[in-house]
């Protein structure tokens, strides 16, 4: 399919999905919805800030495979795998603050808020409070009844991506090059481990990496070095800060993904980063934007899928998981939600 045209499919998802959300969906139904969502959410930021940028990720992983219907919180079973399994999705985390704001609607208002609105909140709820940018959700999001262990794959935007193969993958999502290179911006908060990054370091270093720069990632991930769990900001000016800074590491050669470094590859996206490296405010303002549209991509509404009872797990398989649950409590065995 050519890029055009992939866009033009994915921009009649976006549109379709628009007319079916509203703002203030809850105000009827659940009022205090949305300050539920930003309270757990603040209160876990509070205790690991990292957070913030896993819930921003854990948005643009769900909308890109499915749409944003909560797919991806599907947990996997020892019998079947589920985009959780999927290799691009053992890093994400913030699962356990999605099933605690669950848990606490649920109590306020039983079978009302989809879990997919949640993600939805949450991630708007970690913008606001790592950089100051507040926007509104249209919601009315229905949860997914299927999650694939091979969609994610099929779907999402690799680190290792050129800017050809990153301009075609949002296109199919209905999200232009602008809007690829302003969401782009969430690197400004978040890390990589060095099986992210040593394709540019090893065996010779990226002529475009910084050199001091480049020293410092050899000495983090030595010998080519593909570690897991070894990691390092995204941006190492403000890592805590959802701000514009990462467009200043791209033209300081300072970021270390192969897919922000392209950015920088074309006339095209090479303005829009210096433009935004320049204004944050400008930047702040379009990244709204942009996360409203994102958040839309072939949503499920109306009477299609359903509101899960529990985030992770489809209602079909609620009274199971209960009984596994009891189970292993009776037996003094610790659960936890997965982050």
């Amino acid at each position: 399919m050519s890029t055009a045209l992939a866009f033009l499919v994915g921009m009649s998802m976006v549109t379709a999905s628009m007319a079916s959300l509203q703002e203030g969906f809850y105000s009827s139904t659940c009022p205090s919805a949305e300050s539920i969502v930003k309270s757990v959410v603040y209160d876990a930021l509070d205790s690991d800030v990292t957070l913030g940028a896993a819930l921003v990720r854990l948005l643009f992983h769900d909308c890109f495979v499915r749409g944003c219907d909560a797919s991806v919180l599907i947990a996997p079973t020892d019998s079947e795998q589920t985009e959780r399994s999927a290799s691009i999705n053992l890093s994400l985390r913030g699962f356990g603050v999605i099933e605690d704001a669950k848990i606490q609607l649920e109590a306020a208002c039983p079978e009302t808020v989809s879990c997919a609105d949640i993600v939805a909140f949450a991630a708007r709820d970690s913008a606001l409070k790592l950089g100051g940018i507040n926007y509104t959700v249209a919601a009315g999001r229905r949860d997914g009844l299927v999650s694939n262990v091979s969609d994610p794959l099929l779907n999402l935007p690799q680190f290792t991506f050129n800017l050809s193969q990153l301009t075609t993958t949002f296109a199919k999502k209905g999200l232009s090059v602008k809007d690829m290179v302003i969401l782009s911006g969430a690197h400004s908060i978040g890390a990589a481990s060095c099986a992210s990054f040593s394709n540019r370091i090893y065996p010779t270093v990226d002529p475009t990496l910084n050199t001091t720069f480049a020293e410092s990632l050899e000495k983090l991930c030595p010998n080519g070095s593909t570690a897991t769990n070894v990691t390092t900001y995204l941006d190492y000016q403000t890592p805590a800060v959802l701000d514009n800074k990462y467009y200043q590491d791209i033209l300081y050669g300072k970021v270390l993904l192969t897919s922000d470094e392209d950015l920088a590859e074309s006339k095209t996206t090479l303005t829009l980063v210096e433009s935004y490296a320049s204004d944050n405010d400008a930047w702040a303002t379009l990244f709204a934007a942009a996360m409203q549209k994102m958040g839309k991509i072939d949503v499920l509404t109306g009477t299609k899928g359903n509101i899960r009872l529990n985030c992770s797990v489809f209602n079909s398989d609620t009274d199971t998981y209960l009984r596994e649950m009891t189970s292993e409590n009776s037996s003094g065995q610790e659960t936890s939600n997965v982050i």
